[in-house]
């Protein structure tokens, strides 16, 4: 028998529930590459509908959605403009680069969250042939690094009126776009007005086992088809997948603050503690803290995999811990006992 593993490394770990499981197996399934997968079309209607965007593409990732909006609205040679912390930059193996041939300029952000003016401070000059052309401005809402802190709805609207003034292409990277949105009451609505095209995640805090979409016009999905196929991300019977990612709009969204209960409580629990120096703002799922110097992140590891506990380390003498739908109440009061007794 498997141990009462608590797997906090991610929330990319979850499995599909009894109930995600029979609507995947009930799929109705054609060859999505001819367009021919109702349960695709469906879930890529309904994600599109929600955010009030005109069209989405089903793809295998958040990193491949990523990846070809920035294809789609950069040429080799343009420059992106993102935040120093941003998972496009940090985390996608050099897509930027290796897919289209684009250069980063890096802001330094509060916690991966950059301003518009800042933005404004960092536009090259398109007539002088030594900088890159500035084609493309994308932010990332929760901030991963950043311990899943929330964009301010504001800046984002004054990133769209200078974005817009300077004809720059404007890109949400997503992929826990649910949990700010939870935790804001947010009309999801509300941000697809906001931008050019956006990434969604379904196999984050939503449960999915696989699968993110790519939102945005017609004519940039039509576009970023075209792109996904380049890219190797044509998927046949896909419906399959897809069914779990309906469901999880239908069922996972609304039990989201669950999990942001459960990082705010453990982040009051490890404040008192002698081994943590600090602690990221908890405002979603994601905990982040710093050990004290003389504890480091492999002792701790170790210790809490003795105890059946899994976390990650994101960086000097930093942890992050991730709260998810397959924590359960029972595993969350045992965490707490378990990071207590840490000496």
């Amino acid at each position: 028998m498997q141990p009462d593993i608590i797997d906090l490394r991610s929330d990319t770990v979850t499995r599909p529930t009894e109930a995600m499981r029979a609507a995947m197996m009930e799929a109705v399934v054609g060859d999505d590459v001819f367009g021919e997968d109702p349960t695709v079309n469906a879930l890529q209607t309904k994600a599109a509908a929600l955010f009030g965007m005109e069209s989405a593409l089903f793809c295998p990732s958040g990193t491949m959605t990523n990846q070809i909006a920035i294809k789609l609205h950069t040429q080799p040679g343009d420059e992106v403009i993102c935040d120093r912390l941003a998972h496009i930059y940090l985390y996608e193996g050099g897509g930027i680069a290796m897919n289209s041939g684009a250069s980063v300029r890096l802001l330094d952000g509060d916690r991966g969250r950059f301003t518009a003016d800042q933005v404004a401070d960092n536009i090259n000059n398109k007539n002088d042939a030594h900088f890159p052309h500035t084609r493309l401005v994308a932010i990332e809402n929760t901030v991963n690094k950043g311990g899943g802190c929330i964009w301010d709805l504001e800046e984002i609207e004054r990133l769209r009126a200078l974005t817009q003034h300077h004809q720059l292409a404007f890109h949400l990277d997503g992929a826990r776009l649910f949990n700010a949105l939870a935790a804001k009451q947010q009309n999801p609505k509300t941000l697809g007005a906001l931008f050019d095209t956006i990434s969604i995640c379904l196999s984050k805090g939503l449960g999915a086992p696989i699968g993110s979409l790519l939102l945005g016009t017609r004519d940039h999905i039509r576009r970023a088809h075209r792109i996904r196929k380049a890219f190797g991300g044509g998927m046949r019977q896909a419906g399959f997948m897809a069914a779990a990612g309906l469901y999880a709009l239908d069922h996972h969204r609304h039990r989201l603050t669950q999990d942001h209960e459960k990082a705010t409580l453990l982040a009051n629990t490890l404040s008192p503690l002698s081994y943590v120096a600090e602690i990221l703002p908890v405002e979603t799922n994601i905990v982040i803290f710093r050990l004290s110097e003389g504890v480091t992140p492999e002792r701790l590891l170790a210790y809490l995999s003795d105890h059946q506990v899994r976390a990650a380390s994101i960086g000097k003498q930093l942890m992050r811990m991730v709260f998810h739908l397959d924590v359960t109440h029972s595993q969350f009061d045992r965490l707490l006992g378990i990071v207590r007794a840490f000496r």
